[in-house]
């Protein structure tokens, strides 16, 4: 008999043995939770190839990502907004220096009994010649707005586009977008006029009362407009965006700027309100000690105003250096609000639609090296009947 132990069929047996646990592997001690099991998923950061990540936005992002649009691409961002400014500001003067100079010229030819006649000609004039440039300006603004939105739409996929190309992707929406910023402009000039006619009508017809409630029906009607203004424009504010990017019909984009402010109202508002207010205080910073300092040098020069053409020469000087420096940092301003705008349409969508799905596929696929690529702004087309979606790695829409 054989020193191995067996049962009686012959089979042969073995004695327990503990289990032996892997090296480096610490067994929990009794009454103690069991290490979790280890994850083969790890956290990974949303991909950046362009001004921001592609995930919704949180607030400092967007503040950031609003100021670096104008550093990362300054040349027809900023170069445009001052040459259009610019062009603005040469435009008015120019108006204005010529109808005071054709209303003068009248005014010393005409006789006594024409003087009237010729005084309410040149008031009409001068409003006029404030009125025909500030309509340009609106169009140039417009235009600007388009160019920043545009831009910043392509700087979050990574593309830095030049001004001839971003005038080709724009090409056909300007002249909507202009038409957009000019409904706006006669819709509140409409109402301003119709509030000024009643104020007026009041102070005539019903003499010291009636110029009480003047003043009562225009500091109301202000309070309800300026209200009724906060709640339009913030709804409105991204119709630019949706006419540039996604190249819908005023209609359509009105309605769509509607629907992505839903439930967004307020940090939309937000957002908008604490931007322009960053940029006036900065603008406040630059040029309260300018503007107070410039006008001193014609104390300093001649205390006694004895040289009046130099008086003239550095007040005429420091007019226009304030000039020059309020059309650049308005300019600046233009920028800065329009990119925050086109940067809250994205987030906004990204929130509502999962656009940086699309936007992630889109540069996977440029990276990979296609070059016929859907623009990953546009509306999605319909799937053809029939087809079905697979999960499956291979059937993913997304690969």
């Amino acid at each position: 008999m054989s020193g191995d132990s067996g049962d009686a069929g012959g089979h042969a047996t073995t004695s327990w043995q503990p289990p032996v646990e892997p090296l480096g592997q610490a067994q929990p001690q009794y009454g103690q939770p069991s290490a979790p099991a280890a994850s083969n998923t790890a956290w990974t950061k949303p991909s950046q190839p362009g001004l921001v990540p592609l995930r919704p936005m949180t607030l400092g992002t967007l503040l950031s990502a609003s100021f670096r649009a104008v550093r990362r691409n300054p040349r027809p961002l900023l170069g445009l907004a001052l040459s259009t400014q610019f062009l603005v500001v040469l435009l008015s003067a120019g108006v204005l220096v010529a109808s005071l100079f054709l209303s003068a010229m009248r005014l010393e030819t005409v006789s006594a009994e024409n003087a009237a006649e010729i005084e309410a000609g040149t008031i009409l004039a001068l409003v006029l010649s404030t009125f025909v440039p500030g309509l340009v300006g609106v169009a140039v603004v417009a235009f600007l707005q388009g160019v920043v939105v545009l831009d910043v739409s392509r700087a979050v996929l990574g593309e830095k586009l030049t001004l001839r190309r971003l005038w080709r992707r724009g090409r056909g929406r300007f002249w909507a977008l202009i038409g957009w910023t000019l409904l706006i402009f006669g819709a509140v000039s409409v109402v301003l006029t119709v509030i000024a006619a009643i104020a007026v009508l009041f102070a005539v017809t019903m003499g010291a009362v009636g110029v009480a409630l003047a003043v009562a029906v225009a500091v109301l009607c202000g309070l309800g407009l300026l209200v009724v203004a906060v709640w339009l424009g913030t709804k409105l504010s991204l119709v630019p965006s949706a006419l540039m990017v996604e190249r819908l019909r005023l209609r359509a984009a009105i309605a769509r700027s509607w629907r992505l402010t839903d439930r967004y109202f307020w940090r939309t508002f937000g957002v908008q309100a604490l931007v322009a207010v960053i940029l006036s205080v900065a603008m406040q910073i630059v040029m309260t000690p300018i503007s107070f300092l410039l006008p001193m040098l014609v104390f300093i020069i001649d205390p006694n105003g004895t040289n009046e053409d130099l008086v003239l020469s550095v007040f005429l000087g420091s007019y226009v250096v304030i000039m020059a420096l309020t059309t650049v940092l308005t300019a600046f301003a233009t920028v800065v609000q329009s990119a925050t705008n086109g940067l809250i349409y994205i987030d906004l969508r990204m929130r509502k639609e999962g656009l940086e799905l699309d936007l992630s596929r889109f540069v996977e696929e440029r990276e990979a090296g296609a070059t016929s690529l859907d623009d990953p702004y546009l509306p999605q087309r319909a799937a053809p009947q029939g087809a079905a979606w697979s999960a499956t790695p291979t059937g993913s829409p997304w690969q």
